[in-house]
């Protein structure tokens, strides 16, 4: 009689246990850590890629003329400061000439007296002539004397000597003076070309040595970019190709524009390909020198082949690959990557076939026994 109610006891007991059980097995399986991983699934697709390529670049200007005097002194003026507009010939400043004026002027002053030597010399030299050929004719008429005639004939040649040495001395004087107005002209600073003023690293009463450059003018209709790209996809980089420029300042304005060359030297420090890009149009307001801009070049499009999304992407070991499903079964299948464009997609040169259905996002990483569930869209994941 006493065995009735313990197996009543019991039978409560299982008939509690055993719901409660199956619950925990049910949740564990479902949601629990033994719960099947839920994954979104992608078709690879045979298409064309469009590869592009991005890289990082600066404004700069195709020519930079710096300016400065040629000879050591002391800046007296500058009559333009940074951001002026110049036009070619402009005076922009000059250099404290000291000496040089009065140089000029005494140097002028000796010109004047050489100039009257050297017409002395030749009226000298004209009347030596002219005796001469009279000499000439009266001794060959026997009126006088060989030695008479022979006498004009010397006075003759030095004078023509005396001459000579005259329009050395000219010329020398001439030379002299040409020599300091150029010296003085050159302490004149111009501006060679139309364009505007970037730097300004001298002011009035500053001494420089010759050749320090003082003033820097840039032509601002030859803005470029000084582009940099990743050594690893600028194969197909060439001259000519388009491009989409946006300046940092400007964000989500691209500008097109185009490869005008590929730098014979490449940066071997940061393994980048050097390339300058040109605008085709300028934009106004014309951006700083030195401003960076984002810079994407499209590169020619490719055959059509099977591509899949970078995402679908994983990593094995030393092996990249995706998850492949055959049959309701996971399979990691190593893949040889081609070239990619910025839509997300990669050439598979290897391991995929056109049609195959492949794992595009997953709430956590994959085995060959994975559990998996396929869903529409992971919350927080895809999009």
């Amino acid at each position: 009689m006493k065995s009735l109610p313990i197996q009543r006891r019991t039978l409560g007991l299982l008939a509690v246990i055993v719901p409660l059980l199956a619950l925990f097995v049910y949740v564990g399986l479902r949601s629990g850590p033994l719960a099947p991983v839920a994954v979104t699934v992608v078709k690879v697709e045979a298409r064309a890629v469009a590869p592009a390529l991005f890289g990082i670049g600066t404004v700069e200007a195709r020519y930079t003329y710096k300016i400065g005097p040629t000879y050591a002194g002391r800046i007296k003026r500058l009559d333009v400061h940074v951001g002026d507009a110049v036009k070619a010939g402009q005076v922009l400043g000059e250099s404290d000439p000291v000496d040089l004026d009065d140089r000029v002027r005494s140097q002028e002053s000796a010109s004047k007296r050489a100039m009257a030597g050297l017409r002395e010399a030749e009226a000298r030299q004209g009347y030596a002539l002219m005796q001469a050929r009279r000499y000439e004719k009266l001794q060959g008429a026997h009126w006088v004397s060989e030695e008479f005639a022979a006498t004009k004939r010397q006075e003759l040649q030095i004078a023509e000597a005396v001459l000579s040495a005259a329009r050395e001395d000219m010329a020398r004087a001439l030379s002299d003076r040409d020599a300091l107005v150029t010296q003085r002209n050159n302490l004149r600073l111009v501006a060679p070309v139309d364009g505007v003023v970037a730097v300004r690293d001298a002011d009035p009463g500053t001494t420089v040595v010759a050749g320090q450059a003082i003033l820097e003018i840039i032509d601002p209709k030859t803005l470029w970019l000084n582009v940099r790209f990743d050594q690893l996809g600028a194969n197909n980089l060439a001259a000519g190709l388009p491009a989409h420029l946006v300046l940092r300042s400007r964000a989500g304005q691209a500008l097109p524009g185009k490869v005008l060359r590929i730098e014979p030297m490449a940066d071997t420090v940061t393994e980048e390909t050097l390339a300058k890009v040109a605008f085709d149009t300028l934009p106004l307001p014309l951006p700083p020198v030195g401003e960076l801009a984002e810079v994407t070049v499209d590169l020619p499009a490719l055959p059509a082949m099977p591509v899949v999304p970078n995402a679908a992407i994983r990593r094995q070991g030393e092996q990249s690959g995706v998850w492949r499903l055959v049959d309701g079964q996971l399979n990691f299948v190593a893949i040889k990557q081609g070239a990619s464009d910025l839509n997300g997609f990669v050439q598979v040169r290897d391991g995929l076939k056109a049609g195959d259905r492949v794992v595009l996002y997953s709430e956590k990483a994959l085995t060959a026994r994975s559990r998996f569930h396929i869903v529409e869209r992971i919350a927080g994941i895809s999009k």
